[in-house]
C-alpha cells in the first residue's frame, strides 16, 4: 500500500511539473493568419486579466480577458503595430493593465520610496544618536583633584 501511494504521489507531481501554462484562448478568437496569431499572443502574455490580476490575458478565462483578446486582434488586423496596440490598450485600461510596468519616473519614484524612508530613518538615528553622546570628560583641577583625594581618604 505504501509503495503503491508513493508510486501514485510521484506519477502525479511529474505531471504538475510538466504541465504547461494553460490557454483561454478559444478558437474562434483565433487570427487565419499565423504571423498576426503569434504577434497577438506575444501581446495578450504581456497584458493582466482586469479580474484575475494575477493571469495574462491569454490565460484567463474571464469574459473581459476574452474581450481584450478580441481587442488586441482586432487591432492587429486593423494595421496597428504591436507598440501602438500596447498604448492603445494603456490608454483605455491605464497602466495596471500592463504585467510588466513601463519605466518613467512615477513608476521610479513609487519603487524607490521604501529604500528612501529606509535611508532617512537610517540617517534620523545615526544623527540622534550622535546628539545624545556624552560630553567628554574634562580634566581634573588640582584643587578638585585635592578634593577628590579628601573624599576618597575618609
Amino acid at each position: 500500500m505504501s509503495a503503491r501511494f508513493s508510486l501514485t504521489s510521484l506519477v502525479l507531481l511529474l505531471a504538475l511539473l510538466f504541465t504547461g501554462a494553460a490557454q483561454a484562448v478559444k478558437p474562434d478568437e483565433v487570427l487565419r493568419d499565423p504571423a498576426l496569431e503569434a504577434r497577438a499572443r506575444v501581446l495578450s502574455e504581456g497584458l493582466r486579466c482586469m479580474v484575475c490580476q494575477n493571469q495574462s490575458i491569454d490565460e484567463s478565462d474571464a469574459d473581459l480577458a476574452r474581450d481584450l483578446r478580441v481587442l488586441v486582434r482586432q487591432r492587429l488586423v486593423a494595421g496597428d503595430t504591436d507598440q501602438q496596440v500596447m498604448d492603445y490598450i494603456v490608454s483605455r485600461y491605464g497602466e495596471f493593465v500592463l504585467l510588466k510596468p513601463r519605466f518613467s519616473l512615477r513608476n521610479a519614484l513609487l519603487w524607490s520610496t521604501p529604500v528612501l524612508l529606509l535611508l532617512a530613518g537610517g540617517l534620523f538615528i545615526v544623527l540622534n544618536a550622535r546628539s545624545r553622546r556624552p560630553a567628554s570628560d574634562s580634566t581634573l583641577s588640582a584643587e578638585e583633584k585635592a578634593a577628590l583625594d579628601k573624599m576618597l581618604s575618609d
